[in-house]
């Protein structure tokens, strides 16, 4: 009745290294904030995933130099190298924010050598505006 003790074999998984599959996209967006204080510029496939982005902040440029068009061209440019992996040839620009730097940063995305499609104005618009102020007596 005594039973002999079976020892599992372990199996060895065989790690594998994957070559980094990196989807080809032809077309993406390009997305320019430009505020007052910053400028992000975020590029995306058309369905709106994010494939990169860079903003003025975070390439240390900090108080009144992260507003100049420098800065905003200086952003375009290292978002669109993050971006290039994915060989993209057409790119649509839409543009946010009433910043300085709106026209340096769609230069700087014409002269990085993509095909511009589209080049669109997508600030918000209030309609009326916000509620006035109660009116004052007296």
């Amino acid at each position: 009745m005594a039973e002999k003790k079976v020892k599992k074999e372990k199996r060895v998984k065989k790690s594998r290294k994957r070559a980094s599959k990196v989807a080809k996209i032809v077309k993406a967006v390009v997305h320019i904030k430009n505020t007052f204080n910053n400028t992000i510029v975020t590029v995306s496939d058309v369905k709106g995933n994010s494939l990169g982005w860079a903003s003025s902040g975070a390439l240390n440029f900090k108080g009144a130099r992260k507003s100049t068009p420098y800065a905003s061209q200086v952003v375009a440019n290292t978002a669109l190298e993050n971006v290039a992996k994915y060989g993209i040839k057409t790119v649509e620009i839409l543009v946010n924010g009433p910043g300085y730097g709106r026209e340096s940063a769609i230069r700087a995305v014409i002269k990085s050598g993509l095909n511009v499609t589209l080049i669109k104005d997508v600030t918000g618009i209030p309609h009326n505006g916000c509620r006035p102020r109660k009116l004052r007596r007296g």
